[in-house]
């Protein structure tokens, strides 16, 4: 029996799913399988009925949500008009990316699975759930998972006789062809592929929006900068919420563009256009311009600076003459070498563009066309709006921690974001940011009566600065704030603002400055303290519970210390307390946004 064309549908948020999707198909092509590659929601979903062969690959999100590029597909396959035996035709694999430290592991996988299974759909092998906590990485559980799937998959479907599969060392086609042509003047609306018709801000279609503010909001000797930065969204028809997320994709700076063309001997004014050599399978990216620049390509779409994924280092194998560049790369490639693939780039934060640098030989050998195999896109970044339109009018407001570190590395490494933005000074010029909003998981109560505890310590307390000023606008005055960080003279973002507040009468202030005694404070001691208090406003008054901030200890401490109060005040056993979080968890009156 032929093989059927296998199709392998992602759904990503950071582009790791994206990447193992594409990994499998690649491994489809070597073993001569047509097989197509999509997006989730570039999929039309309303064709799932008449595939016979789908994986499945899908990240989990914030508290167990979807990620953006398959939350219409997931609307969709929800639906309860779905008949029970739509999908008795289709065979599928579902492979789950995922963070056991996070409470809600792998759901989007898990649930998922359940529901194909009851639309009728039969299970290839059981759901992987790749685990970033695993010893290996996610690789630990991925790479098992493939070896199973390909067994499955070839026991069903036999290659015919005589056909031997594509050989590893041996390049496959690349997906786009470069075609120079002639110099095109170039602007930054047309390498953005910015509409000129009014159109609401979207990844394809950002708003370019006008930093008006950056500045710092920790003392020059605070080992952390933290940015307060303020952009200009007049006229883009942006409307947001407390809670509401918006999205940027940074750019690459001046100097790795110009090292990236060197090492690759490109000329960055030169224009190309893109040609994809499958159009049915492969699309030109809608928000590359046709024409562009090597510049262009390399400055606001390629991730140059990112510490690369393993298939990386497989495709740069195939082009590998020199033995020893070869011999390196192989193993770089393979399961057995993982270890040494992590001691050598993820451990010390490698960047890809580094990693051109130590294998010269094989940099020297790239075809311009592998351009975009090799790299991925750059994907956007998510800030908590720290601010409400209702106090301040075409405006977002966001606060940023920057991000630098030491490595074994010589230069310190730096988030290609923070970074980014923390270099735009609306002092020397007008800079601008392309973006868009997309709604938060964090819902505030309508009742004006409804007090609302907010956890927020570091840039945690970004999306409750902007529910405060949402709230007070609307007469809401039931609000308590417990904020923590290291020092009040040093890092005690909006204390002024706070302070106001307080004295208004509009809010009740708890603050933990971990570093300002010789016993360490955190947020979830003051939180121990305030038992009486809390018991009271969530079951006399009903009040809604938010926990926002780095996803290591704090939240679940902060839950510890809650639950501990329902004990005491409540005269509640351990298992009940346990019930009482769920029942508020469940009833939207307990919620938390937390991050790696």
């Amino acid at each position: 029996m032929s093989a059927p064309t296998l199709l392998i549908l992602y759904g990503s948020q950071t582009g790791t799913a994206q990447d193992t999707a594409e990994r499998i198909g690649r491994q489809a092509q070597r073993r001569r399988m047509q097989v197509r590659v999509e997006a989730l929601d570039i999929y039309n979903v309303a064709n799932l009925i008449s595939e016979t062969l789908v994986v499945f690959v899908c990240s989990t999100t914030g508290q167990g949500d979807p990620p953006d590029n398959m939350k219409n597909f997931w609307r969709f396959v929800f639906r309860k008009s779905l008949p029970a035996g739509s999908l008795c035709r289709l065979d599928y694999a579902v492979l789950g990316l995922g963070d056991s430290s996070y409470p809600r592991f792998n759901f989007v996988a898990k649930k998922l699975h359940k529901r194909l299974m009851q639309l009728g759909a039969s299970v290839l092998l059981p759901v992987g759930l790749a685990d970033d906590q695993h010893d290996l990485g996610a690789d630990g559980v991925i790479d098992p998972w493939i070896t199973s799937f390909w067994e499955k998959v070839l026991s069903l479907y036999p290659p015919p006789a005589g056909q031997s599969p594509i050989r590893d060392d041996e390049p496959l086609p690349p997906r786009y062809v470069f075609q120079f042509v002639d110099d095109v003047t170039e602007n930054v609306a047309d390498r953005l592929r910015v509409p000129q018709q009014p159109i609401s801000p979207s990844p394809t279609h950002p708003f370019l929006a006008k930093v008006v503010f950056n500045e710092r909001v920790t003392k020059a000797s605070h080992f952390q900068d933290v940015r307060h930065i303020e952009f200009d969204i007049t006229g883009s028809s942006i409307e947001f919420t407390a809670g509401d997320v918006v999205l940027m994709r940074p750019s690459n700076t001046r100097e790795n563009v110009e090292q990236f063309c060197q090492l690759l001997r490109l000329d960055p004014d030169r224009q190309f256009t893109l040609s994809p050599t499958n159009s049915a399978t492969c699309s030109i990216p809608a928000r590359l311009a046709q024409p562009c620049t090597v510049r262009c390509l390399a400055e606001t779409f390629l991730d140059i600076a990112a510490v690369p994924r393993r298939s990386f280092f497989e495709l740069l194998a195939t082009f590998a003459t020199d033995e020893r560049e070869r011999e390196k790369l192989a193993e770089f490639s393979s399961a057995q070498g993982q270890d040494e693939l992590h001691s050598y780039c993820n451990r010390p934060r490698r960047t890809a563009l580094e990693v051109l640098t130590d294998f010269p030989h094989t940099t020297a050998e790239l075809s311009v066309d592998y351009l975009l195999d090799l790299f991925p896109e750059i994907q956007p970044r998510s800030f908590s709006i720290a601010s409400s339109l209702q106090a301040h009018p075409n405006r977002i407001q966001i606060l940023l921690a920057v991000v630098q570190y030491k490595t074994k590395m010589y230069l310190p490494r730096k988030g290609l974001c923070s970074s980014w933005l923390a270099s735009l000074d609306p002092r020397l010029g007008d800079v601008f940011v392309p973006l868009w909003v997309k709604k938060g998981s964090m819902k505030f109560p309508k009742d004006p009566e409804t007090p609302v505890v907010m956890v927020g310590p570091g840039t945690g307390v970004a999306p409750f600065r902007a529910a405060l000023q949402e709230r007070i606008a609307q007469g809401k005055t039931a609000n308590v704030l417990f904020f923590g960080c290291r020092s009040q003279s040093k890092d005690f973002y909006c204390s002024a603002e706070w302070e106001e507040m307080v004295k208004a009468g509009q809010l009740t202030l708890f603050t933990a400055f971990s570093r300002d005694q010789e016993d360490k404070i955190y947020v979830q001691q003051r939180v121990k303290e305030q038992a009486v208090l809390l018991w009271d406003l969530i079951v006399n008054k009903n009040a809604y519970f938010y926990i926002a901030g780095n996803a290591k200890q704090m939240p679940t401490a902060v839950c510890d210390a809650l639950k501990e109060g329902f004990r005491s005040q409540g005269g509640m056993s351990s298992s009940q307390a346990d019930e009482m979080l769920v029942a508020m968890e469940r009833a939207g009156r307990f919620q938390s946004e937390t991050w790696s």
